[in-house]
């Protein structure tokens, strides 16, 4: 499979429904074959683009370029120069960045219980396979299953 230069853009959804235009803008920063495993690498904190590359198996160099540059108009990462010559930096989440671990927790959840051999998380005090709730911090409560239905994304 030949990756593209640059992730395809979403089509616009302006008129369409909100949740739909927010998974659009979503998928438009984050949602081709790389870049969230760029994110998942680089949630342990600060890494250089060869650490980036050893952690994200199988991607190649150039693309790993591209997403770092994708994710940095994004405001996702941020890249701190640590070497003039030759330019070289190290790479870390903004806060955005950083608030995409628990969609990739829930995306690696998901994941465990739809593949065939995957490691579902596991808490580390207990080791019982995790669940994800929805909260509403207003009210201090979890979302009831039969809520989930009235859920809006907008």
């Amino acid at each position: 499979m030949v990756d593209s230069p640059e992730p395809t853009p979403a089509p616009d959804t302006s008129d369409d429904d909100p949740a739909r235009s927010a998974l659009a803008d979503a998928l438009a920063a984050v949602g081709d074959r790389w870049t969230l495993q760029v994110v998942a690498a680089l949630l342990d904190g600060p890494r250089r683009f060869g650490e980036l590359q050893e952690d994200v198996r199988g991607i190649a160099p150039n693309v790993l370029t591209q997403r770092l540059r994708h994710l940095e108009r994004h405001a996702l990462v941020v890249a701190r120069p640590y070497s003039k010559r030759p330019p070289r930096f190290v790479y870390e989440l903004s806060a955005a960045g950083r608030e995409l671990a628990g969609a990739l927790r829930l995306l690696a959840g998901w994941g465990a219980r739809n593949a065939e051999g995957a490691a579902a998380p596991r808490h580390a005090v207990c080791g019982t396979t995790l669940e994800a709730r929805w909260w509403c911090p207003t009210c201090e409560r979890p979302a009831a299953d039969q809520e989930a239905e009235e859920l809006h994304f907008a």
